[in-house]
């Protein structure tokens, strides 16, 4: 990809990571457009979540460049960066009941404790778990557990959200539903996402469009 970034979107550009002295991603470069959902899939070993870490900031590339609506963020810390972030492990604070965990972020940066417990109400009824915010997280099942850690992601109101095969520890059945539901959560919302998942199925699902990012040789991702 050459050329100035297309303004308005996630631009991955010529993205180059090296582990351990092993190519993990060559010349690596994507376009998310505003409100698409983007799915990446591909073998285990292909660079996968990588390349999400790279875009959330938690790894800086050996080359290439991360741009957000024609700003540069490669050198940008995550927290500045506004990006939500979900992983197969929810990683629910044990002790916070659920309300606490999904507005910890907004207690964090000051809001008013009532500003808080309406963004909470509203994002417990958008990813359908109305009236959980007293539970502890310890009675819910796996599926109640990510929509609490998608709605925690969620409530800062991040510019995109990165999530990193969030439905892997779960069965086909919830497994499916869930990928259902946050597609159309995501655009109710109109939020660019970036999804990786394993599974071509999972990534029909949830995604607008499937990228399917081969193992080391192939220079860019592949549009399904």
């Amino acid at each position: 990809m050459t050329g100035r970034p297309e303004p308005g979107a996630l631009v991955i550009d010529g993205v180059r990571v090296t582990l351990g002295g092993r190519v993990v991603l060559a010349d690596v470069s994507l376009v998310v457009a505003e409100d698409e959902v983007v799915c990446l899939t591909g073998p285990s070993g292909a660079g996968k979540s990588t390349l999400l870490q790279v875009i959330a900031g938690l790894r800086v590339p050996d080359a290439g460049r991360v741009h957000w609506r024609g700003e540069d963020l490669t050198a940008t810390p995550p927290h500045r960066r506004r990006f939500g972030l979900v992983f197969q492990d929810p990683l629910l604070f044990p002790h916070l009941n659920v309300a606490a965990n999904v507005g910890y972020g907004l207690r964090l940066a000051g809001h008013e404790p009532g500003a808080v417990a309406d963004r909470v109400a509203e994002l417990l009824d958008l990813v359908d778990l109305p009236g959980y915010g007293g539970r502890r997280v310890e009675t819910l099942s796996g599926g109640e557990a990510q929509r609490v850690a998608l709605a925690r992601a969620l409530a800062p109101t991040p510019r995109l959200l990165l999530l990193d095969e969030p439905f892997g520890a779960l069965d086909a059945e919830l497994r499916d539903r869930l990928a259902v539901d946050v597609r159309a959560l995501l655009h109710r919302l109109r939020t660019p996402a970036v999804h990786v998942t394993h599974d071509p199925h999972e990534a029909q699902l949830v995604g607008d469009r499937v990228v399917r990012l081969a193992e080391l040789g192939r220079r860019t991702p592949r549009p399904v």
